[in-house]
């Protein structure tokens, strides 16, 4: 028996004296944790409980089906938050606006941006899903509504960032700047244990992730780069791997434990997706962040993604994203796309 198991709370009690924290940042991550763990329930009850499966009917403000348990989960992250005195402000991928504090509810210095359920159209088919996070300090004087400049703060002020992915177990990944550690959520006790401490991103992998139904579409740098990792005139000197879920946070998750790189680059067929499918806010800057105190790297295949400037919420970027070596390479291959 493991006497010295280390639970999520005892290592955000660590972390808070680490950086000396007054705990709004740890009172934020419980609320995160015990949102997940609600959803890490319903979703385990997604083949029993009818309501929980299938469409709403509506569209997002990004244009795409909403599932049941996107609604669900959404408002379950908004009410974790809002009344708990840290927050000043929220963006979700599934709102159009920014989230305000309730007027009844105090209004603290973070801000917290956050894809409820990524991968949410896997749901009926029993894929891995998950929740991505990103925390920032606001940039407004304190005390009053968090504004749209706190919002749009880029990558490099993240303050901390992780995602959840519920699957075979239900596993948490956070870092606020000081590494990267991975939390199993024991079921018998109901607490996240660490089971990956000091996740470190290989440098370079064999494996890569995308969907290669969009070749076609891609510009010319990306689909040789492509060739050349199925081939065997790569630096591996035989081919890659293709792993591809068509779940962004588990698709990172298997290569940030084993190496490997992500691609969605831009499509030039889609008018919709001309710089990229995936958001800045709730996607790319969380997973950057991670990927970067994992000693990996994110690019948009031409600037690293924690170096842009966000200009609105839903604003959406290629992403390259994985094994650090990988993803240099490619922007090697990247320079060929505006040729």
């Amino acid at each position: 028996m493991n006497d010295k198991i280390i639970s999520l709370d005892r290592h955000i009690i660590e972390e808070q004296h680490r950086y000396s924290g007054r705990g709004d940042f740890s009172a934020i991550l419980s609320q995160i944790v015990f949102a997940a763990k609600v959803v890490a329930a319903q979703v385990a009850h997604a083949g029993i409980v009818e309501d929980i499966l299938g469409k709403t009917g509506s569209k997002n403000i990004q244009g795409e089906e909403v599932q049941k348990l996107d609604v669900y989960a959404n408002r379950l992250f908004i009410n974790a938050l809002n009344y708990i005195g840290k927050v000043c402000v929220m963006a979700s991928e599934e709102e159009k606006d920014m989230i305000l504090i309730p007027p009844e509810f105090p209004r603290g210095d973070y801000v917290v941006m956050f894809d409820p359920l990524d991968g949410s159209t896997n749901i009926d088919v029993n894929v891995s899903i998950g929740t991505i996070f990103g925390i920032y300090r606001r940039v407004s004087p304190p005390g009053g509504d968090g504004t749209l400049e706190d919002c749009l703060q880029p990558g490099r002020k993240l303050f901390g960032a992780g995602y959840v992915i519920y699957s075979s177990s239900t596993i948490l990944v956070y870092t606020t700047g000081n590494g990267v550690n991975g939390f199993s959520l024991d079921p018998s006790v109901g607490e996240f244990i660490l089971s990956h401490p000091n996740i470190t991103m290989p440098r370079r992998g064999k494996i890569y992730s995308t969907n290669e139904g969009n070749y076609p579409y891609w510009k010319k740098g990306t689909r040789e780069y492509i060739d050349y990792l199925k081939s065997d005139r790569n630096t591996k000197k035989e081919p890659y791997t293709s792993r591809y879920i068509g779940s962004l946070v588990a698709d990172f998750h298997r290569n940030l434990l084993k190496g490997g790189i992500f691609l969605y680059p831009e499509d030039t067929n889609d008018p919709k997706k001309p710089t990229g499918k995936l958001r800045l806010l709730y996607e790319a800057n969380p997973l950057a962040f991670i990927a970067e105190q994992a000693g990996g790297y994110a690019s948009t295949g031409y600037e690293p993604i924690l170096d842009i400037k966000p200009t609105s919420l839903h604003q959406r970027v290629p992403l390259i994203i994985g094994s650090k070596d990988d993803v240099l390479e490619y922007e090697e291959f990247a320079k060929k796309n505006n040729e």
